[in-house]
């Protein structure tokens, strides 16, 4: 399962809100790329495919493609914020190797 912490929904909730764009979904997958062979992908989407897997938490609908899903099966998305700056934070189980930036791993 693919899960967002409380501070991730909250700051989600927050950038579909400057969106104003009905029936945003947010997109979760993986592409090729990075320094670790595979990077994160996260944007804003308004079309889901019969190929998508969806997920509900707290009212945020999150659609993932089944590859993705894959490779994402028991990550934790956060929202951090700190003095190095603030962002996404992905925790992957799955990841044998991850950059130091976390924005790329491996399986």
């Amino acid at each position: 399962m693919i899960t967002l912490t409380d501070t991730a929904i909250s700051e989600v909730r927050k950038l579909m809100d400057q969106q104003k764009v009905d029936g945003l979904v947010l997109r979760l997958g993986v592409q090729g790329g990075g320094c670790s062979g595979m990077s994160y992908v996260m944007n804003f989407d308004t079309e889901v495919s019969d190929e998508d897997d969806i997920i509900e938490q707290d009212g945020v609908r999150v659609v993932v493609d089944k590859r993705s899903h894959t490779l994402l099966e028991g990550v934790e998305v956060d929202y951090v914020s700190n003095l190095m700056g603030s962002g996404f934070k992905f925790s992957n189980p799955n990841a044998t190797k991850s950059c130091g930036c976390g924005s790329s791993f491996s399986v």
